[in-house]
């Protein structure tokens, strides 16, 4: 019985881990974008949900990043320097090697200190070359910059492989999909590969025609609940009342339980400032919050109050609120993936989800055209960026009530009274 006991205690770690770690990102090439910027797309999935936007100042560049609220935070998740360097990872479960498995930590370490002194995809490669081996990690790394370069490195503790995206042998159709295993690892070992088919086949669609945005990607990819092993796809109406209950269980979406937010990293053409690389955010539960825009230009200064760490970021604290209604059967062990999809889509286009993309749908028409008016002007305007997140919060907070539950007085709109001073 001990024997039994002790080779749970060794397994049911692992098994956390990997439902926890469940990342799907993608590396795009700006041949196959509308514009022709580069861009870097990830869902994030976690064990540690809360997570906002900071300025960090690095050894050479200061950065955008997203982290955890941890005041001075050792390790970061994805971001972008005021070079237009950008990097985000997924972890690998199919990398090993005799000198350590890696540790999902030191992903973190890695990318911030990449973050203070890269410009370019060749420094993260010879960032890479320089590390003293063994590094720790095992993980998938994609990084962009402002040459329009894209990459996507498996590394593990010793050695790693370049996948480039701009090369038609590595990336075919223009872009790099990587979830929870690796190319270069051992063949159907680590976890995603129905996450990897996904997000695969709607690029490969979408490549052809060059509609592939931060807004489609955020729509198609990380608020997908399409199974493509399964043959469903939960918003086409077979799966809401009064067909079913409006209950159903999670597996192998891209859109899951731990999903702690998704961010496109949207890079520069060549000839443009590299000021101009976007941090696309959308923070919290992804199905449920819109994307906000950041700079690195300006960010010591201001950056959205809805994003950004104080006492807790007030976006991502509100998405987790209602994660919690979506999940919340809890009768019983092995009930955790039971969720109410009728709160996030329903017949009559008022669920969570449904409002969300509906105020994403709005900010894109109605905050988000100026920027175009930035780029022809060839810079960017640090106190209009400003204006813009002054505006993003206001417009989700003017809209955005169905994010929290309403105010104690019954009269002020919830976003207003959250962030009243």
């Amino acid at each position: 019985m001990k024997k039994y006991t002790l080779l749970l205690l060794c397994i049911l770690p692992v098994l956390c881990a990997e439902t926890a770690n469940a990342c799907t990102a993608a590396v795009i090439s700006g041949k196959i974008t509308p514009d022709g910027r580069p861009m870097l797309w990830k869902n994030r999935d976690t064990s540690d949900l809360l997570n906002g936007v900071r300025y960090i100042k690095g050894e050479k560049y200061g950065f955008v990043a997203v982290t955890g609220y941890a005041e001075n935070p050792r390790t970061v998740w994805m971001g972008t320097n005021e070079t237009g360097f950008a990097v985000m990872n997924t972890i690998s479960y199919n990398l090993t090697e005799e000198e350590g498995e890696g540790s999902a930590r030191q992903n973190g370490v890695l990318m911030k200190r990449a973050l203070g002194i890269c410009t370019t995809v060749a420094d993260f490669r010879h960032y890479l070359d320089t590390l003293s081996r063994p590094m720790n990690v095992r993980t998938n790394y994609g990084v962009i910059d402002a040459q329009g370069n894209g990459s996507f490195f498996e590394v593990n503790s010793t050695t790693y492989k370049e996948y480039d995206v701009n090369d038609p042998a590595a990336a075919p159709h223009g872009f790099i999909v990587r979830t929870n295993y690796s190319m270069s690892g051992k063949l159907n070992e680590g976890a995603g590969y129905v996450r990897y088919q996904e997000a695969q086949e709607k690029l490969f669609t979408v490549s052809a025609t060059r509609e592939i945005t931060p807004q489609w990607l955020f729509s198609n990819l990380s608020r997908s609940f399409h199974n493509p092993l399964l043959g469903i796809d939960l918003k086409d109406g077979r799966f809401n009342k009064p067909h079913t209950s409006g209950w159903f269980v999670e597996q192998d979406f891209v859109a899951r339980r731990s999903s702690s937010c998704a961010v496109v990293i949207q890079g520069v053409r060549p000839d443009e400032d590299a000021s101009f690389t976007t941090m696309w955010t959308v923070i919290g539960y992804p199905p449920v919050t819109p994307a906000i825009p950041v700079w690195v230009k300006g960010a010591e200064k201001k950056l959205p109050r809805l994003l950004t760490i104080e006492n807790g970021c007030p976006l991502c604290d509100a998405a987790d609120g209602i994660r919690r209604k979506v999940y919340s059967y809890s009768r019983g062990m092995n009930t955790e993936n039971y969720f109410r999809w009728e709160l996030l889509f329903n017949r009559n286009g008022n669920g969570y989800m449904q409002q969300a993309e509906e105020l994403e749908t709005e900010m894109f028409g109605t905050l988000y055209g100026r920027i175009d008016g930035w780029r022809k002007n060839k810079s960017l305007p640090e106190d209009e960026a400003h204006k813009l997140y002054g505006d993003c919060d206001t417009l989700v907070g003017k809209n955005g009530a169905y994010l929290q539950e309403p105010p104690p007085d019954g009269k002020t709109n919830a976003f207003v009274w959250l962030f009243a001073d």
